[in-house]
């Protein structure tokens, strides 16, 4: 897919990781000028460091002066912000268990970094794009924010409220020029799904076939297939699509396939 991002800056949360670098990568390679951020600022310096004209910064989604800084730092070196993905969030790998035995400490940090972050680096970005009346916000929540699943329920409740946020962002910003749409990924090869389904001594290994039985696919995401969507949203191209949740998920949400 190629669009036309010459001269647009983009900032991507959580862009160390796979989803992130993938999605990094296909803004850059579309002309946008990237500026990768994550908590992990090695991480992400080592992967500007390979992608002309990026820029990497710590941000700690949960800091709302990291946030500000960072923000202000991107506004003095390009001059604007047009084009804001939260990708940064966070699961637990330890705690899957029923609410009557999670803990309250998970779910306060589960709730912080992928709720509360979203809307803290949302909240800055916007005032940016807001004074030129211009902006693409794109969110990433989960197919599990849309139909929930047992023994996450911090997650599902974070990724379901970044939907409803997602639409009222929409409502709020659209008529001043700032799109937001949000995309709701399926089951995507990344580290954490590595350490719970995929590698080799995944936590849930050998429920796999289980739970891809539900993917009419039947295979995991790519990372770059998440991408693929976020750079269609960023295209200019798609200028009437605001408040849209698009789910990129092999087909898990059509419907359970079965035989009778």
């Amino acid at each position: 897919m190629k669009v036309q991002l010459k001269d647009q800056v983009a900032l991507v949360t959580g862009a160390a990781g796979a989803i992130g670098q993938a999605i990094c990568a296909s803004l850059a390679a579309n002309g946008a000028k990237v500026v990768y951020a994550d908590i992990n600022l090695e991480g992400a310096r080592q992967l500007a460091a390979a992608t002309p004209g990026a820029m990497a910064l710590r941000m700690d989604v949960t800091d709302e002066k990291q946030i500000e800084s960072a923000i202000s730092e991107i506004i003095a070196a390009h001059g604007r912000l047009d084009i804001l993905v939260n990708n940064a969030g966070i699961n637990t790998m330890a705690h899957r268990v029923n609410i009557d035995s999670f803990p309250t400490e998970e779910w306060d940090r589960i709730l912080r970094v992928d709720l509360t972050g979203l809307f803290l680096v949302s909240k800055a970005a916007s005032r940016r794009m807001l004074q030129r009346k211009s902006g693409r916000i794109i969110n990433i929540s989960s197919v599990m924010g849309l139909v929930p699943a047992r023994l996450q329920c911090a997650y599902t409740a974070a990724k379901a409220g970044v939907v409803n946020l997602t639409r009222t962002m929409a409502i709020e910003l659209g008529s001043q020029g700032i799109l937001t749409n949000c995309i709701a990924p399926g089951s995507i090869l990344s580290e954490g799904t590595k350490q719970l389904f995929y590698g080799e001594n995944g936590q849930f290994n050998d429920r796999v076939q289980a739970m891809l039985a539900h993917v009419p696919l039947g295979r995991p995401g790519q990372p770059e297939e998440i991408a693929h969507a976020v750079l269609f949203l960023a295209a200019p191209e798609s200028s009437y699509l605001n408040g849209a949740i698009i789910p990129v998920d092999g087909g898990w949400l059509a419907g359970y396939s079965r035989d009778f």
